[in-house]
């Protein structure tokens, strides 16, 4: 497997996308690298034949590493309501976009204290005896339910003598 530079990949992906460029199969056959390679080259870059024209390419946002997302909330929250567009408009963003990733953020790390509680000790405990409680609520329900089942059948039936006699062991 050879290895490009960097600067070499860059070079094809510019080529493939400048307008009126040459297709992938056609610069392969050109430059002899495989027409899947610098299809791939093109893909990762995130740009097309519409938007490469002579611009820096830039990773597309849903490309972006976990670090780079924070470091764009980070930098978006310290900038002012007036400067956000210009903020975004620079990075490439939504502000959908921004509001998802901070959302993420602030549910991974209220996820993680849950999990730290979870594991406790004190926090083991208390789900065991919530789970006994549960567990004499429904049998107290269960006895409360049996004794008016019992009261009413009383009030019914009255409260007869049995009539029928002892049974003898046969």
């Amino acid at each position: 497997m050879v290895a490009y530079s960097t600067a070499f990949k860059a070079k094809m992906v510019r080529r493939l996308a400048s307008p009126g460029g040459p297709s992938a199969n056609a610069l392969s056959q050109e430059v002899g690298i495989g027409q899947t390679t610098l299809s791939r080259w093109l893909r990762e870059a995130g740009t097309d034949r519409i938007t490469a024209m002579n611009k820096p390419m830039k990773k597309r946002p849903r490309d972006w590493s976990a670090e780079e997302k924070m470091a764009a909330v980070v930098e978006a929250s310290s900038v002012s309501e007036e400067q956000l567009g210009a903020f975004l408009r620079r990075k490439g963003l939504h502000q959908a976009q921004l509001d998802e990733w901070r959302g993420a953020m602030l549910s991974a790390l209220g996820g993680e204290q849950k999990r730290k509680a979870k594991s406790s000790p004190q926090a083991r405990q208390l789900r065991e005896l919530e789970k006994e409680l549960r567990r004499k609520d429904k049998a107290l329900a269960e006895a409360a339910a049996l004794l008016i089942l019992k009261k009413k059948a009383q009030e019914i039936w009255g409260d007869e003598a049995d009539n029928t006699g002892p049974r003898r062991g046969r």
